[in-house]
């Protein structure tokens, strides 16, 4: 039988998941397709029933469902665990759904795969305290990266943050901004810049030493602001295209056992969006 896969988040009609799974299905030969279901949060329990009854093989979670999907699941990886939100969602033989987070190790990936291991056993300063920020630090801790320093503007959440993290502190976002030359490693996880709506940037980054790598996880635009400023510093930089592209790299192997090749998708997706 047909195997299929889905994506669900309110909204969903802006997802890109399922053209890049499709693709990887047919790149790989696999006979699967993958399809985006609108769920909006009253309906959530209904639709994790409805997915696992009608055969759903495994999906994947976004906005705004990445936490509150977790009473519904059977199990929880260590990933999901620690960021406490789950991205993708995994059926075993036996009916067990098992919720993971690939969003940490597809920066990760992402990282290492433009830059190497370039900004190992170098300082890391995250910008933004959220789930995106938790799990790409535990991804970065667990893969040898820090000391990782956190700055948010809600100082709060960066300190609550820093205690769950082992090897790390909290600078205020001044003090980030007058620091920021000694950081080999500077990610921007918040949503400032995000689709030219939200236009400005989380810090000034006119401290950045040439060759730093800045990265944010925005995807669309292409570039930030905050990229384009920290790139005139002589900084090297990385958008979101990679770790969007790794992350639902990691749920396809995760469900087919096959590493799907991340090169092409992301140019695909980058030429789509208008690089």
């Amino acid at each position: 039988m047909k195997k299929w896969y889905a994506v669900i988040g309110d909204p969903i009609k802006q997802s890109m998941s399922p053209g890049m799974h499709e693709a990887w299905f047919d790149e790989e030969s696999i006979d699967a397709c993958y399809i985006p279901i609108h769920v909006t949060a009253d309906r959530l329990r209904e639709a994790v029933e409805g997915l696992k009854n009608l055969g759903c093989s495994g999906w994947n979670v976004t906005v705004p469902h990445k936490s509150a999907i977790i009473p519904f699941l059977n199990q929880l990886d260590a990933s999901a665990r620690q960021m406490n939100a789950v991205n993708t969602v995994h059926v075993l033989g036996d009916g067990t759904l098992v919720g993971s987070n690939t969003d940490g190790k597809g920066f990760v990936r992402s990282l290492e795969e433009a830059y190497g291991e370039k900004c190992k056993d170098k300082k890391v300063l995250v910008i933004g305290a959220g789930g995106a920020a938790r799990g790409i630090s535990f991804a970065l801790q667990s893969a040898g990266y820090g000391p990782i320093f956190f700055t948010n503007r809600t100082l709060e959440k960066a300190i609550q943050l820093a205690d769950d993290l082992s090897n790390s502190a909290v600078l205020s976002v001044s003090d980030a901004e007058l620091s920021l030359s000694e950081f080999g490693l500077i990610v921007q996880t918040t949503s400032v810049g995000m689709n030219f709506s939200q236009l400005g940037m989380p810090l000034n980054p006119g401290n950045v030493s040439e060759g730093t790598v800045v990265a944010d996880i925005i995807y669309n635009p292409l570039e930030t602001e905050f990229l384009s400023e920290s790139r005139k510093r002589g900084a090297h930089t990385l958008n979101g295209v990679g770790m969007f592209v790794h992350q639902g790299a990691l749920a396809f192997e995760t469900w087919t056992e096959v590493r799907p090749e991340t090169g092409f998708m992301i140019d695909k997706i980058t030429t789509t969006l208008g690089g």
